[in-house]
């Protein structure tokens, strides 16, 4: 496993050196303002929420670990900032009875089983004006499976294994002494994958429309993690399908309500 996954602090702050830098200046280019409430889903420590809490935003984060919620927790209040977070799975989650400008689904798509029931009940969370802003890796893409969580150096280091079939794959997690949870829990972000067709396919049978797409070669928060310059896949590459998925680092989607 790679040591920002163990020291979550220092994950906490990457992250929110990447939201400020380039996930405000490119929400606030689509809808031409800071958003006043944001809501995350898949929060983990929050540190994409911390930018727009330190620029006065109302902040909502959610995630169905505990212990991430707690660590969201700490790391806000050592930071004297405000937010609600809470520990839940967002299809059970209750009593939460507003409405947000703006709805954050970073790096969680890619987790979710029925993404039709998961982006349709987002609707229920979004004002009428508002937006929602979905990332993700593009499943074929050369860490698209999430192999960096693996515990083995080499192993988290290795690109396309999640390619493999199922049993070559688990075979090889296996000969590389990764532990039985996170063989699972590769196993199943190999189930639940999320390619740019599918995505786009799933926007127009849940009753949304694409306000903008930016499709990334090398992903913004690379800036941060391997001091790489961000760079946007070129516009002839990004309109081939399938192609455009083994070299999209990281997917930029702004989708509204298609009935506005």
């Amino acid at each position: 496993m790679q040591e920002r996954h163990i020291n979550r602090e220092r994950y906490f702050e990457e992250q929110a050196r990447t939201s400020k830098k380039y996930y405000i200046p490119y929400i606030e280019k689509i809808i031409g303002e800071l958003p006043d409430k944001v809501l995350e889903i898949g929060c983990g420590e929050g540190g994409n929420l911390l930018p727009f809490a330190e620029q006065g935003c109302e902040i909502v984060g959610v995630d169905i670990a505990t212990l991430r919620i707690e660590q969201a927790r700490t790391f806000f209040t050592k930071r004297n900032q405000e937010a609600v977070f809470i520990p839940s799975d967002i299809f059970q989650l209750k009593g939460l009875e507003t409405y947000f400008s703006l709805i954050l689904i970073h790096d969680v798509i890619e987790h979710i089983g029925d993404k039709s029931q998961f982006l349709s009940g987002m609707k229920s969370y979004l004002a009428p004006d508002g937006v929602v802003f979905v990332a993700f890796p593009a499943w074929q893409m050369p860490f698209g499976g999430h192999q960096q969580i693996a515990r083995g150096k080499l192993i988290s280091h290795l690109p396309f294994i999640h390619l493999f079939p199922r049993t070559l794959y688990k075979w090889i997690l296996k000969v590389f002494g990764e532990k039985e949870d996170t063989i699972k829990e590769l196993l199943s972000i190999k189930e639940t994958k999320c390619t740019i067709e599918m995505f786009r396919n799933l926007v127009r049978q849940t009753g949304y429309q694409i306000v903008d797409q930016q499709l990334y070669f090398i992903n913004p928060h690379y800036e941060i993690k391997f001091g790489l310059s961000p760079r946007r896949l070129g516009k002839v590459v990004s309109s081939v399908p399938y192609l455009r998925n083994f070299l999209s680092t990281s997917c930029f989607y702004m989708l509204r309500k298609a009935d506005l």
